[in-house]
């Protein structure tokens, strides 16, 4: 089972091996159609942390479009990552990255027939299996191939945008899941803000990917800076 770490100074992000520390950690999410905006966007990570989240679409499982995956390749980074495929065809996306950085990959449950195909194609290349939900999937739909991954991430918002709207009936889901997979590592995507990060630190998610809310406005260390500085304020509630 893996589970993040932060640095005790900085705030950064790692996987590792290990059981399941008590608070939500913050994972920026880097969401691109551009390659130099990716790049830009990477380089804004650097200072903030060592583990992100890269987004990939294919223009079918979702209606945004990445520049073609295999320049993630191209890229020298220090960063760690897991790259989250919102693609009709998981191992073909798979099969053309090669980065170092690459930990984990999180495949959406909607987008397979085989499951378990697809999870023994991420662990054969020696990468940690997750298993992405959008928010109108329910928990009894995915319960029988839980078990069969590291990651359950929830998506509280349709996927495929920077800054789509906030789906609150998504953390239902996340409880039910919380209770019936106790050791899974929980994580949530999408809609996450200042004002509600306490809601996901109170039902047990593990880690939340944050998007637009690190990159879009202002400077993303000041707002990478302001989330962690409210959940160090709510664990000392």
């Amino acid at each position: 089972m893996t589970s993040l770490s932060r640095a005790a100074d900085a705030g950064n992000t790692e996987i590792e091996k290990g059981g399941k520390l008590p608070k939500v950690k913050i994972v920026p999410a880097v969401l691109a159609e551009r390659f130099d905006d990716f790049v830009a966007k990477l380089r804004q990570a650097e200072a903030i942390t060592d583990y992100v989240q890269i987004d990939i679409m294919d223009g079918l499982f979702v209606e945004s479009a990445s520049f073609p995956v295999e320049k993630i390749n191209t890229v020298l980074t220090p960063l760690s990552f897991e790259a989250h495929l919102m693609v009709e065809n998981p191992l073909s996306f798979l099969s053309k990255l090669g980065h170092p950085g690459l930990r984990k990959v999180i495949y959406h449950f909607e987008s397979v027939k085989d499951q378990r195909e697809v999870i023994s194609g991420i662990r054969e290349r020696g990468l940690v299996p997750g298993m992405a939900l959008r928010p109108e999937t329910g928990v009894k739909e995915f319960g029988g191939i839980a078990e069969d991954v590291d990651t359950l991430l929830f998506l509280t918002v349709d996927p495929g945008f920077y800054g789509s709207p906030f789906k609150p009936e998504v953390l239902a889901k996340v409880r039910e899941a919380r209770k019936a997979f106790p050791e899974k590592t929980i994580a949530v995507d999408g809609g996450v803000a200042l004002d509600n990060i306490g809601v996901f630190l109170d039902i047990g998610v593990d880690y939340a990917c944050v998007g637009s809310r690190i990159f879009a406005d202002g400077n993303p260390q000041e707002n990478y800076r302001h989330f962690a500085e409210k959940i160090r304020d709510l664990e000392r509630v």
